[in-house]
């Protein structure tokens, strides 16, 4: 598992445009900088829509205060996905939505989950991390189901 210190993985990523999913690399988007990154396990789902990206998108003026460039959530769902999940969230320019649709970054992050059992297939775990300069500062990774180390009030206390 990523562990603070490490720098993060060099994957290909999805990102929505105006002409449609773009391959991204994760290390040049997210690599320079502080960078907030938190992890969910699914767009749409009942606890990442209803707290985790929210918390995110009312704090973003707190974040940019405390010099954060560039805040990302990232799951494994498709760009399509993540794209109309940011609409609907309203994220506008706050939140940068990230599709590891293979699940190869949390694969790489050592942060993969399987649910399978519940359907869900291979999805990442929730986690939040801090990085400065593509380098782990803070990573915190969700013990049980549920927000606390991950949760935006939780990073915004550890910068």
């Amino acid at each position: 598992m990523a562990a603070v210190g490490d720098k993060i993985p060099d994957v290909t990523l999805r990102q929505m445009t105006g002409d449609g999913p773009a391959a991204v690399s994760s290390l040049e988007l997210l690599g320079e900088g502080k960078v907030v990154l938190f992890a969910v396990p699914g767009a749409f789902t009942p606890t990442c829509s209803d707290y985790h990206l929210p918390g995110y998108v009312m704090h973003a003026a707190q974040f940019r205060e405390k010099g954060v460039d560039t805040v990302a959530c990232i799951a494994v769902n498709d760009a399509y996905v993540m794209h109309a999940w940011g609409e609907g969230q309203n994220v506008g320019d706050d939140v940068l939505m990230l599709a590891d649709g293979s699940g190869e970054f949390a694969t790489a992050m050592g942060l993969e989950r399987d649910l399978s059992a519940g359907g869900l297939g291979l999805r990442s775990q929730r986690y939040a991390a801090i990085l400065q300069d593509g380098v782990i500062t803070y990573l915190g990774v969700e013990p049980a189901p549920g927000l606390t180390v991950s949760a935006a009030d939780a990073v915004l206390a550890q910068l």
